[in-house]
């Protein structure tokens, strides 16, 4: 073997172990990928009964309903389509009508999304009082929903 055949043998060779560790990872973690939909694409897909997947949304206006103990339900809504959430826990400070939230779960097979985790979005200007207070110190101009 001259030394250009052993430098190409030894990078295949290495290619090779490196696609086989990366489908290995893949292979591993399957089952903990969870997918990131909205009601509308829940209903077009059909997503099936008890598959893990992630929902986000707007927390549709006056749609919030509180049950016994931390049971809570809501509906989140991508303007074309909603689905009903339910969710027994202790919601995030920012979680209210029209905010943006991502719900971590499954669906039933009556059509009810139930969470284990809720995350409340913020509006990407948000900024902390003290720096909205700093920046218009300076002159800064700031958009709309920066001093939250």
């Amino acid at each position: 073997m001259t030394r250009k055949q052993k430098r190409l043998t030894l990078i295949l060779g290495g290619l090779a172990i490196l696609g086989l560790a990366a489908g290995l990872v893949l292979y591993a973690l399957r089952d903990t990928i969870v997918f990131f939909h909205t009601p509308s694409e829940i209903t077009e897909k059909k997503v099936p009964a008890g598959q893990r997947i992630r929902l986000g949304g707007m927390v549709e206006e006056g749609s919030i309903r509180k049950e016994s103990g931390t049971v809570t339900s809501f509906v989140v809504t991508d303007t074309l389509a909603t689905l009903k959430v339910t969710y027994d826990g202790i919601l995030p400070d920012l979680f209210r009508e029209g905010q943006g939230v991502v719900a971590e779960g499954v669906v039933q097979p009556d059509g009810i999304f139930v969470a284990d985790t809720v995350l409340a979005k913020h509006d990407e200007n948000y900024m902390p009082k003290e720096l909205a207070d700093s920046l218009k110190e300076k002159g800064v101009k700031l958009g709309k929903g920066a001093e939250q």
